[in-house]
């Protein structure tokens, strides 16, 4: 699987049925995630709820995921 499978995989755990992408490479990725869940929540609220579903990939001297150098998160129209 690849990694960016893999973060895919990771917010859809944590964030089910959330419209997500993500696109980069050599450790570098920008994230869009789209989900009702985030109705109310502010920005930073839902940044981390992302940022926590992907921590696992991010941990480490070896980690895979490096940065993350743009993320964006939306409410369904």
């Amino acid at each position: 699987m690849s990694l960016i499978d893999q973060i895919k995989q990771s917010i859809l755990q944590a964030i089910p049925g959330a419209e997500v992408e993500v696109s980069g490479a050599s450790g570098h990725f920008e994230i869009y995630v789209c989900s009702s869940e985030f109705e109310g929540q502010r920005i930073l609220q839902k940044q981390r709820r992302v940022y926590s579903a992907i921590k696992h990939l991010m941990a480490g001297d070896n980690a895979p995921l490096h940065a993350v150098d743009r993320m964006v998160c939306e409410v369904p129209e």
